[in-house]
């Protein structure tokens, strides 16, 4: 089994690899190219058919793995399925530019399908081993779960390498709990992801020469939301905490959603409306580089990713206590940056 998985993330990242160039010259084709503006960062025009070069080669191995492995089950083909539904949501996004209620009826669609395929959250526990079945309310939790992760990926789609940085280092910790409890779908499905980003990084990274785009944001954040979710429980039994690791480990992303949701009532704006008031974009105001708000990205992402991966078999008090010291000098920072838009 060794071999499938060295193959399963060495396959991903070649694919992808040489997918990019040619999404690259695609994009250009169909004038699929961000062209800057007031609200961007970037200063000159580039590609953004990013998500093609990892999604299709990536569905790809979802469907490979799960012909050469049968006994895997059928989740990793609704998986691929789903996968597919949103990467052409997020590319008619991309080409055409779906209205924000349009996006999300759509959005809830797919995410119904994938529910009805297995990826449900049928229970919640604590930190401390206590649990409560969902039961009728297993649908709307799983859809808020799966909106929240995949907006949240879509929010912070702003910056060079940022989206696809930290869904790596979410996706290996969620590989590491994989491994803990010996969970193949977990394994295989993070290592896809792992693999595909890695080499799409390689042109993401500042400076870029390509951008995911809704494309690849929908589709990392899908992504994401299905793998925490495919263990039908036994996930959750190891972290003792229902969906811990990918919640704290994408502390930024939730963060930042939060907040932006909140600017945006506050100013009596369509919620869905895009900004330039993320995290990122006020980093970039004061002075830092694209290239370091990244680092400093990944570096918050890898410290909350090792206390979520920690709860699995370290003192839970003591982590939950670290956590929360973390969290609120995390949300102090983020309010001082934060301070004069909300007095606006």
């Amino acid at each position: 089994m060794v071999k499938f998985f060295i193959a399963t993330i060495v396959g991903s990242f070649i694919l992808t690899y040489l997918f990019t160039p040619l999404s690259i010259k695609l994009s250009k084709k169909w004038n699929l190219v961000d062209h800057p503006d007031q609200r961007k960062i970037h200063i000159v025009p580039t590609p953004i058919a990013g998500g093609l070069s990892f999604g299709i080669p990536m569905i790809l191995m979802q469907l490979m793995i799960f012909f050469i492995i049968p006994e895997l089950g059928s989740k990793l083909l609704y998986l691929a399925a789903g996968s597919t539904m949103m990467l052409l949501l997020g590319f008619l996004d991309d080409k055409t530019k779906i209205t924000a209620n349009y996006k999300l009826l759509i959005q809830i669609i797919i995410i119904t399908f994938i529910y009805f395929s297995g990826f449900k959250i049928d229970l919640l526990t604590n930190p401390f081993g206590k649990a409560f079945e969902l039961g009728y309310f297993s649908f709307p939790f799983t859809l808020l779960w799966f909106l929240l992760v995949v907006n949240a990926f879509n929010l912070i789609d702003g910056l060079d390498g940022l989206a696809s940085g930290i869904a790596i280092i979410v996706a290996i910790v969620l590989l590491s709990v994989g491994f803990m409890k010996s969970n193949t779908l977990i394994i295989f499905s993070s290592l896809t992801l792992i693999g595909t980003n890695l080499a799409f990084l390689k042109y993401n990274f500042y400076p870029a020469k390509i951008f995911m785009g809704d494309t690849g944001s929908l589709f990392l954040g899908f992504n994401i939301a299905a793998i925490s979710i495919i263990g039908k429980g036994e996930f959750k039994g190891i972290t003792s905490m229902t969906l811990l690791v990918p919640i704290i480990a994408l502390a930024i992303p939730i963060m930042d959603t939060a907040f932006a949701i909140f600017r945006r009532v506050n100013k009596k704006k369509n919620i869905f409306q895009a900004d330039k008031e993320h995290i990122h974009h006020k980093l970039h105001e004061i002075g830092l580089s694209q290239k370091h708000i990244a680092l400093i990205s990944y570096f918050i992402t890898v410290l909350f990713g090792l206390i979520a991966f920690g709860f699995s078999f370290s003192s839970k008090k003591l982590l939950l206590s670290i956590l929360l010291i973390l969290l609120f000098t995390l949300l102090i920072v983020v309010y001082k940056i934060f301070k004069k838009e909300f007095k606006k």
